[in-house]
This record gives structure tokens, sequence and C-alpha cells, in this order.
């Protein structure tokens, strides 16, 4: 199984930029993909809030119990039923929606068991990357990778526009929108130039999302 050869770094890795989507008051949050709990642990420093987590490897989600209030181990898609309706204040899924056969799906079923205006909050790679864009237009290639735009476990691939519609069309609402972990690169700037700069998305390795449950 090619989870099981992720280098250990990739399930307990911090992600203090996406602390600051969630609001000061949530107290009870659900973490998809929680690793060994090091996100949970930041929320917990954060606001002290109650952190459930659903972890598809069984080693990583068994230390995550030792941080987190709840862990669920497998699939995200076993355990929807098993949460309780109108409970979580948010829902966080850091780069895990590409890893689902069908995202849309999880997410839709998930709205029964947000609060009324509950958030889910997602980070999630950009295909239209300039160095995927790259890699494809001018190489000719789609080559796949241990990990990044093109890791080789991602099931499903999103640009800032369909993320953007994935959501939408699920009757959530858009709080917020916008590209994380910019590239320090001159490329996206020079690949622009024959776009008129329309396409400055190219220059984020992922997108950050805030979507409320209406």
């Amino acid at each position: 199984m090619e989870y099981e050869n992720k280098a250990k770094a990739y399930y307990n890795f911090p992600r203090e930029e996406m602390l600051d989507y969630l609001p000061k008051e949530a107290q009870t949050v659900l973490e998809v993909g929680c690793g060994q709990g090091a996100f949970a642990a930041q929320i917990k420093d954060y606001n002290d809030a109650k952190v459930w987590g659903i972890e598809y490897m069984k080693e990583e989600g068994n230390l995550a119990k030792n941080i987190l209030d709840k862990v669920f181990i497998g699939g995200v898609e076993d355990f929807i039923k098993d949460l309780p309706d109108n409970y979580f204040d948010a829902i966080y899924f850091n780069d895990v929606l590409e890893h689902l056969a069908y995202p849309d799906a999880v997410l839709r079923d998930l709205k029964s068991k947000l609060k009324a205006n509950g958030l889910v909050i997602s980070s999630i790679p950009n295909l239209r990357h300039f160095r995927v864009l790259k890699m494809l237009v001018i190489d000719g290639n789609w080559d796949y990778a241990e990990h990044g735009v093109m890791d080789k476990t991602h099931l499903r691939w999103f640009t800032k526009k369909s993320i953007r519609k994935m959501y939408e069309s699920l009757g959530y609402e858009i709080v917020s929108h916008e590209g994380i972990s910019p590239s320090k690169s001159l490329k996206p700037y020079l690949y622009n130039i024959p776009l008129l700069f329309t396409g400055m998305d190219m220059k984020y390795k992922q997108f950050a999302t805030v979507a409320r449950n209406l």
C-alpha cells in the first residue's frame, strides 16, 4: 500500500497556516486525516477545543489517540454515520480531499454533522501550479511524485475554480478562498505575460478554502 511507504513526517506535520482559518470560538472540531495528531495539538493550544479525528492509517491513528478526544481509524466514508448530528463547529481537510474517490459525496454527507453555519476548512493542491503546467504543457509529461501536487496517492485533482464549484454545488457558502504556499520564483510572472496576468493562481501550490454550512 502506497500510504505505508510515506515518510513518517507525512503524518506528523503541523499546519500553522491553516490554524488561522479556525474561529477562536469553535469548540468542537473534526480533523479528517489527523495523522499522529500534530495539527490537533495546535488546535487545542489555540482554543482548547474538543477535537475528534479520522485517520486511515492504523499506527498513526493509535498515536493520535494520545492527543485527540476521539479517533476513528479507517476511511472517512466508513464513519460518517457514527458522527453525531449538528455537532461540529468546524471540519478540517488538510490535503485530504484529493485522496478520496468521491470527495463531493463526503462533503455532502458531512453537512448534517455540522452545526448551522458550521465550517468546512480545507487545503487542496493546485493542479494549475506553474511547475505542473510546465511538466504537462512544455515537457509533455504527466509524472507522479512521492509528495506534492502530483503525489502518486492522489485520486482527484483540483484548480481554484473547480474547488469553488465543488463547494457551491453542494450548497456551501464560500467564506474565503485563497492561495497558500506561494512560490518565490519569477516564472509564474513570466508565464503570465501572454495571459495578461490573468493566471496568477499558478503561483500557489495549494488553495485554502473556508465554506459555511447553510
